[in-house]
């Protein structure tokens, strides 16, 4: 970043699931399946229960019918027996309780069944609304569901390693070859001296590098510092070759 080469190269971008809102996704799916079988399941029961509920009520009713068309019969005998009106009463109040009693259990089958319906028919409602609840989630969360992407930054790491690279070298080079004046200096001042043109001349021993001079004094004033530095410490390529670096008095095209 000193040396101006913060540049990013940018990465390529794969979409992907977001795993967080496919997470919530699948629970509530999960769950509104559930509710979905819960709420069949109570909807048959409930219409089960109902069904044969009726039926009881038809059979007990039917029955009792039965039973207290007897017990008419029996009453009407007891009169023409000429009963006292005492024993008439007594007589009535047992056959009824008789007859009573062997209606209840029917009639509380009858109260069970009527109840299991209704509990199942609660049952039902209560699962419709919990999967009408449900889906409602689930379009809020695909509304609110930002794409998501896999980034890959290799391109830009690449990139980064030989910037770094290069910032080194640059600031290498800035500390141990430029004046003084320069050791702080950012990529832009140190810029227009590595794009200068000039001559190249390779020979077995040496390879000698002439720059064209700065259209401004303070530069070249540098420049030539730089030449005297490098050449003092007669530094090497490579291969070995000495490197010699000297400023020209004129400019002209670049030869390499």
């Amino acid at each position: 970043m000193p040396l101006g080469l913060d540049t990013n190269h940018g990465c390529a971008k794969t979409p992907v699931i977001n795993s967080e809102v496919a997470k919530k996704r699948e629970v509530l799916e999960k769950r509104c399946a559930n509710v979905q079988r819960f709420r069949e399941a109570a909807r048959e029961k409930a219409h089960r229960a109902s069904k044969l509920a009726t039926k009881l009520w038809e059979q007990t009713k039917a029955h009792g019918e039965v039973l207290y068309r007897v017990l008419n019969e029996q009453l009407q005998a007891l009169e023409a027996q000429g009963v006292s009106e005492g024993t008439y009463r007594a007589e009535r109040k047992k056959l009824k309780a008789e007859v009573d009693a062997r209606l209840e259990p029917l009639w509380q089958r009858v109260s069970r069944v009527q109840e299991k319906s209704h509990q199942e028919s609660t049952k039902h409602e209560r699962y419709c609304r919990e999967q009408r609840d449900l889906l409602r989630v689930l379009e809020d969360l695909a509304a609110r569901e930002r794409m998501m992407y896999e980034l890959d930054n290799r391109k830009d790491q690449i990139m980064t390693v030989c910037k770094l690279a290069l910032a080194n070298l640059a600031m290498w080079i800035r500390d141990r070859f430029f004046p003084s004046t320069y050791a702080h200096a950012t990529w832009q001042r140190l810029l227009p001296f590595f794009r200068l043109p000039g001559h190249v001349l390779a020979g077995r021993e040496a390879v000698s590098i002439e720059l064209w001079p700065f259209n401004n004094r303070q530069l070249n004033r540098d420049l030539l510092a730089v030449c005297q530095r490098v050449n003092e410490l007669q530094p090497t390529l490579s291969d070995g070759r000495l490197l010699i670096l000297h400023m020209s008095r004129s400019s002209g095209s670049t030869v390499s």
